[in-house]
């Protein structure tokens, strides 16, 4: 699953990286610790098929919800369930997105620990990752006139090699040459439906961080620092 990640690259970087032709996101400081219900920076197709840069609410609200609770079940949506699944499958037909991060955390079971490890994971360029994602648009039913409520979640799919001794499950990471067809809302099932698959092996790397990480209230560039290793007595 994909549960942690990190937007902090800076607007100009992700307008140039992802051939952005219009930003409609707010300003935003960097997130080193994204989780659940933030708003987070999306890329869509605009109604002329140019790129956008957007800001949406982390955790899929489909438009036939009652309330937007639902949203927090529905961070992640599993690649091989998609298109079939009443929450997502109006979304995978017709509005994807990319949510570009700069890594994601996992956490891994290590031998002989009660608790689990934290790690970071990245690409192996230092450039940001394209995430597979979905979005929708919500209307609070129980409120006349309600705005529009964007929100989105992130595709997985199995683990590759590199990821399998922290998570069976890792984000769906689109290259490049994927990313017009993935957020084309006319693409043919057969041409996008196949991207959703593990990435390479060397596309990402990872490395220890420390367990600060694990509250929501640390949130700096620290957390994505090596660990030390465990002083040995």
């Amino acid at each position: 699953m994909c549960g942690r990640f990190v937007q902090a690259s800076s607007p100009a970087l992700l307008l140039e990286h992802f051939g952005i032709d219009e930003d409609h996101a707010a300003p935003a400081p960097p997130d080193y610790n994204v989780t659940p219900r933030r708003e987070v920076a999306v890329v869509v197709a605009g109604s002329d098929g140019r790129r956008v840069l957007e800001r949406m609410r982390w955790g899929l609200v489909p438009s036939w919800a009652k309330e937007v609770a639902i949203g927090d079940r529905l961070i992640n949506a599993r690649g091989e369930t998609v298109a079939e699944k009443p929450s997502f499958r109006r979304a995978f037909a017709a509005r994807r997105c990319i949510v570009p991060v700069d890594g994601f955390y996992e956490w891994m079971v290590v031998p002989g620990r009660r608790t689990k490890q934290p790690v970071y994971i990245h690409g192996n360029t230092g450039l940001p990752l394209a995430l597979a994602g979905l979005w929708e648009s919500w209307h609070d039913p129980t409120v006349a006139d309600a705005p529009a409520l964007r929100t989105c979640t992130i595709i997985t799919t199995s683990a590759n090699r590199t990821l399998e001794p922290v998570h069976d499950r890792m984000p769906v990471i689109l290259a490049e040459d994927a990313w017009s067809v993935w957020l084309d809302p006319d693409a043919d099932r057969e041409v996008f439906a196949p991207l959703l698959a593990p990435a390479p092996e060397d596309a990402v790397v990872f490395h220890e961080v420390t367990t600060a990480v694990n509250s929501p209230r640390n949130n700096d560039a620290s957390l994505l620092d090596p660990a030390p290793p465990e002083t040995l007595f």
